[in-house]
């Protein structure tokens, strides 16, 4: 792996680990407003039954998985970007490739922000030694899909906002998260709830995408199920991706 490369990894991770720290507990509200039918799901819950340093709980797994996975994303973006020169399609490739890369990670994460008081797994090891492969695995079609389009959305408008504010840059890569949300955000819940399977009895229970999409719109609501959470997802994003790519265009690790 040439320098360039090395460097590019180390900005994404670097950004990564520093964002998703600050919005934790955004992103615990995140994935509890798309799963609110678990017990005690809510950051009142979390505050009362665990303790305030719990809205920090999954952190670590969301750093292990989402460092690697964004250094990843950003590394191969610029790889991408250089040959084709052009965004969207860079951040597709990128995004699908590095959420391969890091699947298990990323649902470990999400098993591990739902439990109340460690009463399913005591960390990451412990849910990659006892859940199957196949949960492990969970959804990845849909999560293929879904973060590959959320992240060639996101390089796109990211350099399409920054072309217009040129007053607070620092919201730049929030606005343009937002934009992106706006447009993939269905694909996280289904993605999400195809990785809970097995984990819980009161997660509904999927036969596959299709099924999971079938089942959200007849017994959820209709089209406005699949848009749930989606304000909290703003509010983490918008932080999120803010810091991030505040980082990326203003920190050269060498």
């Amino acid at each position: 792996m040439n320098s360039d490369l090395l460097n590019n990894l180390s900005k994404g991770i670097i950004a990564s680990a520093l964002s998703k720290s600050a919005t934790a507990p955004l992103e615990l509200w995140r994935i509890q407003r798309q799963n609110a039918f678990i017990p005690n799901s809510t950051l009142r819950d979390v505050v009362k039954k665990e303790g305030i340093r719990h809205l920090w709980k999954g952190n670590y797994a969301s750093i292990v998985k989402g460092a690697p996975q964004y250094g990843l994303n950003y590394m191969f973006f610029i790889y991408f970007n250089d040959k084709y020169d052009n965004k969207f399609l860079s951040g597709t490739l990128s995004g699908c490739l590095s959420m391969t890369i890091i699947y298990p990670l990323d649902t470990t994460r999400s098993f591990l922000s739902l439990q109340t008081n460690k009463n399913k797994y005591n960390g990451i090891f412990s849910v990659l030694k006892n859940s199957p492969i196949k949960r492990l695995y969970g959804g990845l079609p849909m999560s293929i899909v879904g973060f590959g389009s959320f992240s060639g959305c996101l390089f796109h408008f990211q350099d399409y906002v920054k072309k217009y504010n040129n007053y607070i840059p620092f919201i730049n890569g929030g606005i343009a998260s937002v934009m992106a949300l706006s447009v993939t955000y269905p694909t996280d819940l289904i993605r999400r709830r195809l990785q809970l399977q097995g984990y819980d009895k009161s997660v509904p229970v999927y036969n596959n995408s299709l099924d999971c999409i079938r089942k959200i719109y007849k017994n959820e609501g209709g089209i406005p199920a699949f848009y749930r959470g989606l304000h909290a997802n703003y509010a983490k994003s918008f932080a999120h991706w803010s810091i991030y790519f505040y980082i990326i265009n203003n920190f050269n690790p060498r």
